[in-house]
């Protein structure tokens, strides 16, 4: 990898996506950072900034309205223009209701994000890649695409997507150096309990109690790993979990402290 590559990441404005800046950042990348709270991007860059002078560049930019995606890609200045990583991780999970009971607007919320979201950033940045014959797609999924739980079938669904969207696309750019890797996280110590939860605090932070979870630095360091290998080298599907964990059902609740 070399030190001035341009590296862009959706949902960087926290967790998973503001950690992979942070590693990113620390093999001296240029980030190109998108996400809709522009406050949590402005406040990163400054962090990254100071820490080491990172060639930061921010949009703000929510990947479910596909106009405002394409507008942002076409119109980056010249010097931006050519993505060598993206990484896809803008997504969220909504409820925890089975599906009789379940919200249509959570649906709709985490079906444009997670999958629509990635479709729409992806065909943007994508050409680019092909017509330079070089470039890395980095899908963060779950272990929500390989398996399902009760009350989780539509966000498991969308990784489920999302874990096809990848399979396919490893297809559609074969004879291209254009590499394609999934990272499927387990459970991971972000936001994403109290946004799905709705901002309930109380329900939220117990989900992290029971075992030592993922932190976001583990699942950037494992993005940080495939962007990383040689380019003969393709690391197709790289799963990452706690050691409490074994499957999205099955938990050590060993606690902690």
């Amino acid at each position: 990898m070399q030190n001035d590559m341009i590296v862009m990441i959706t949902g960087a404005s926290s967790g998973i996506g503001a950690a992979c800046a942070e590693v990113f950042a620390e093999r001296g990348c240029r980030l190109l950072l998108a996400a809709r709270r522009a406050d949590r991007l402005e406040a990163l860059a400054g962090r990254l900034q100071a820490a080491g002078g990172a060639d930061v560049h921010l949009l703000e930019l929510d990947v479910r309205d596909r106009r405002a995606v394409e507008a942002a890609v076409g119109d980056l200045p010249a010097a931006w223009r050519d993505v060598d990583v993206l990484v896809n991780n803008a997504g969220l999970s909504r409820g925890l209701e089975r599906l009789p009971e379940g919200s249509p607007d959570d649906w709709e919320e985490m079906l444009d994000t997670n999958v629509k979201g990635l479709l729409w950033v992806t065909r943007a940045v994508l050409p680019g890649m092909v017509a330079r014959d070089r470039g890395h797609v980095v899908n963060i999924g779950s272990i929500s695409g390989h398996q399902v739980y009760a009350g989780g079938a539509v966000y498991c669904a969308s990784k489920h997507a999302v874990a096809a969207l990848t399979q396919g696309l490893r297809l559609d750019r074969l004879g291209t150096r254009v590499r394609v890797s999934s990272v499927d996280p387990g459970l991971v110590q972000t936001d994403f309990s109290l946004v799905r939860f709705h901002g309930d605090r109380a329900r939220a932070e117990p989900v992290y109690r029971q075992y030592p979870p993922l932190q976001p630095r583990d699942v950037a360091e494992c993005v940080l790993f495939c962007a990383t290998r040689p380019l003969h080298v393709a690391v197709m599907d790289l799963v990452v979990m706690p050691q409490d964990q074994a499957s999205v059902w099955a938990a050590h609740p060993r606690g902690v402290s």
